[in-house]
């Protein structure tokens, strides 16, 4: 008799995580997964003792994702650091549409808010204190202000409501960023 193959948690996440990206987060189920992978779902639940500790890894990955997409798009020196995590956002919207929705368009009604910020929140903050010299409560104003327009931004590509072209979306952020800019640096004088 062959051995039997030993599904892992790996396997389960990456196949959760293609069903997201081809037909939304709506269809995580423990049956569903089990049928993409070509199995019971007694593996599924050998490795997870909840469909919701599983949704947690998934998301987990998806951020793992998102945050790969912010350090590409830093590294690329294609734009200044502030302007780079910005656009990485926004092109991690418009080409993972479901996993942005996932992690960004879902209803948070129900969740507990963290005291803390994450990790691309600080190290935006981080940058704007340092490049305008702004106070923290200052620099986490502003990086709101800019925040809720890239979201805006990324929500338009998301649900095809507004086609952009990449040159477009580029001088729209540098835009806001420079009105915005210009209110926060001039009142601090």
């Amino acid at each position: 008799m062959p051995p039997k193959v030993k599904v892992t948690k790996e396997d389960i996440i990456t196949a959760a995580i293609d069903m997201v990206r081809e037909k939304g987060a709506d269809v995580l189920n423990a049956r569903a997964i089990a049928t993409h992978m070509g199995c019971s779902t007694q593996p599924i639940f050998s490795n997870y003792i909840s469909m919701d500790e599983l949704k947690q890894d998934v998301m987990d990955s998806a951020y793992s994702i998102y945050m790969d997409f912010l350090r590409l798009e830093t590294q690329s020196n294609q734009y200044p650091p502030y302007k780079a995590a910005g656009m990485g956002y926004i092109r991690f919207a418009k080409e993972e549409r479901e996993l942005f929705k996932l992690l960004f368009m879902r209803d948070r009604s129900k969740e507990k808010i963290a005291d803390e910020f994450d990790e691309s929140t600080q190290m935006s903050i981080a940058v704007i204190q340092k490049k305008l010299g702004l106070s923290y409560e200052k620099a986490n104003q502003f990086h709101l202000e800019m925040w809720i327009y890239v979201h805006g931004i990324a929500s338009l590509l998301v649900t095809s409501y507004l086609p952009l072209e990449w040159e477009e979306i580029s001088e729209l952020v540098t835009n806001a960023y420079h009105g915005i800019r210009a209110r926060y640096v001039f009142t601090e004088e």
